[in-house]
């Protein structure tokens, strides 16, 4: 069967009568933590004899995991048997256990599976089996994730510390767990986050670095969007980031500039909001047009590799943000 958002957290407690769940999608962290989730509630407290790890390939072998399936627990219960890197191979050894006796759990971790799979179809059609996409989470979806798991170690955090987390730590579930533990720490239970909370407790340098140059630059400040710029790049950032952050930093901007400031999700920065005011005066739409029509072009060309340089080397990445901070100076000056 397949499993949908609403249905998820109820089977995650109780799989039921369920012999197998089948998690795959991009997110491997989140596959892991939902394959956890199911482990726990079927065989808690890690009782070494209740549940197994079984290597793809020797439970694709005939009969290899029908039979494992059908051992008892020394101690009695329910077992699970986990299973990592799950593929199509699987597909004749899982139906032979879920057309069979017993109630073993055979937790199944995936990647990426098209909707042809046979072992996604498998999952999706049989009435004991269960398949959970684990996409990685973006937007809303993202930020109402990190809001639950700070209330669950007793955390709050204002909505703009939220967007900042939503927009800055990624999207993979394993590294979002462990930054947001950090986070609980810091605060201590009962906290509340604000921006600055998550920035000093997580501030990425190199990225707060590169903040600074793009928001320079459009607001006309060419000898701070050098010195910002050659600091991110010094942290780590490369001439690939910056030409891309760029590019959404301008595009951001023409937004800004038709909608509003208050139409951007994640919300500006705090430490950026200032200048980027000054940007919104600064560039109109049409003018903010032409220079993505640029950057664009910039992007195109780094990525076809016609020019014999795929990748634009540092002095290409930082003219196209000088070149951008001294078209912003100048049209500052003009009023």
């Amino acid at each position: 069967m397949k499993l949908d958002a609403r249905r998820l957290p109820a089977f995650l407690k109780d799989p039921g009568a369920a012999r197998a769940a089948l998690l795959f999608g991009e997110d491997a962290g989140l596959a892991r933590e939902r394959a956890d989730a199911l482990q726990e509630a079927v065989a808690p407290g890690k009782d070494p004899f209740r549940v197994a790890e079984l290597p793809r390939d020797a439970a694709a072998k005939p009969g290899a995991l029908a039979g494992e399936a059908a051992a008892l627990a020394l101690t009695g219960g329910r077992r699970v048997i986990r299973i990592r890197d799950a593929t199509d191979a699987l597909a004749p050894a899982l139906r032979e256990v879920l057309d069979g006796a017993g109630d073993t759990l055979i937790v199944l971790e995936a990647g990426e599976l098209p909707a042809r799979s046979k072992l996604r179809q498998l999952a999706e059609a049989h009435a004991r089996a269960a398949a959970i996409p684990c996409y990685r989470e973006r937007g809303a979806e993202l930020s109402a994730t990190i809001t639950a798991l700070l209330q669950a170690d007793g955390v709050t955090a204002e909505p703009a510390a939220v967007a900042w987390l939503a927009g800055r730590l990624g999207d993979d579930r394993q590294t979002l767990r462990r930054e947001l533990e950090k986070l609980a720490l810091y605060a201590g239970p009962g906290g509340r986050l604000a921006e600055e909370d998550v920035l000093a407790c997580i501030g990425d340098g190199s990225a707060l670095e590169m903040d600074e140059a793009l928001v320079a630059a459009t607001a006309g400040d060419v000898a701070t969007a050098d010195r910002a710029l050659e600091s991110a790049m010094s942290e780590g950032a490369n001439p690939v980031q910056v030409l891309r952050a760029l590019l959404r930093h301008a595009q951001r901007l023409h937004l800004a500039s038709v909608a509003g400031i208050q139409a951007l999700q994640p919300p500006v920065f705090f430490r950026s909001r200032p200048g980027f005011e000054k940007a919104l005066r600064i560039w109109r739409p049409e003018a903010l047009e032409t220079v993505l029509a640029g950057l664009l072009e910039a992007e195109r060309q780094s990525k076809s590799g016609g020019t014999g340089r795929p990748i634009p080397d540092a002095a290409v990445a930082r003219s196209a943000l000088l070149t951008l901070a001294r078209q912003s100076a100048i049209l500052a000056r003009r009023g």
